[in-house]
């Protein structure tokens, strides 16, 4: 079987790439030249085809300018890690890719596909302080990885670990992870809901609003009002 290359991959897409897609990117990333114009489900569908792409290839496909080819290089990493025969091997060499070359995940889709498959399981299973320095460090996006990480132990029913580094990001001062932190909010609330209420009561009333609206998203109305009533404007 022929080994999966960065190369062939961006050919393939440059061959799906349409001008009608790309003015549609546009409007949705206003000021970002750097898509082609190839539909998120084309992408993933080609990195199911290259779930054995070495690492050397993934961190040529990172270093592309080409918006969707680092796009399908995290789902690649992102399916890869996640796949039932994926070895030990495996599964760190694309962990140490991720951290090494977050310089290039630098926007939050590209977080989104990757951080609670490749960053998340690992972490889980070989603890260490990495969440913490992601949660500390000075790029945004590592910032959100680290709260999206903690997906992986909520998968396994523990909310511990999104709370905990929802408390180290709420007052974070970016947008992009301030969703990021009350979508994992939210989520822990599914599972343990007083939990949720409990971190409500402690940060409600000065945590960026967009982060609490997210958090409060699936509670019942009469609820979400009054958490808002409490919430900074």
């Amino acid at each position: 079987m022929t080994t999966p290359t960065a190369a062939a991959f961006i050919d393939r897409l440059r061959e799906l790439a349409t001008e009608e897609e790309r003015v549609k990117y546009r409007r949705y990333f206003p000021g970002d030249d750097s898509f082609i114009g190839v539909r998120m489900g084309q992408v993933f569908d080609l990195a199911k085809q290259h779930l054995a792409m070495p690492v050397a290839e993934l961190e040529l496909l990172l270093e592309s300018d080409i918006h969707e080819a680092r796009a399908g290089a995290c789902s690649i990493m992102g399916k890869a890690a996640s796949a039932k025969r994926a070895t030990e091997e495996r599964r760190r060499e694309l962990f140490e890719l991720y951290l090494r070359r977050h310089d290039r995940i630098d926007e939050w889709d590209l977080v989104d596909l990757a951080a609670y498959h490749v960053v998340g399981p690992w972490l889980r299973e070989h603890q260490d302080d990495t969440l913490d320095r992601l949660a500390a460090s000075a790029f945004w996006p590592e910032r959100r990885t680290a709260v999206l990480a903690t997906m992986a132990w909520m998968r396994h029913g523990d909310t511990g670990e999104t709370f905990r580094v929802a408390e180290l990001l709420v007052d974070d001062p970016h947008d992009l992870v301030r969703k990021g932190v009350g979508w994992m909010l939210r989520t822990a609330g599914d599972l343990d809901r007083e939990a949720l209420r409990a971190f409500l009561s402690r940060h409600a009333g000065t945590m960026p609003r967009v982060m609490l609206r997210y958090a409060i998203e699936k509670l019942d109305k009469e609820e979400r009002t009054r958490w808002l009533s409490t919430g900074r404007s």
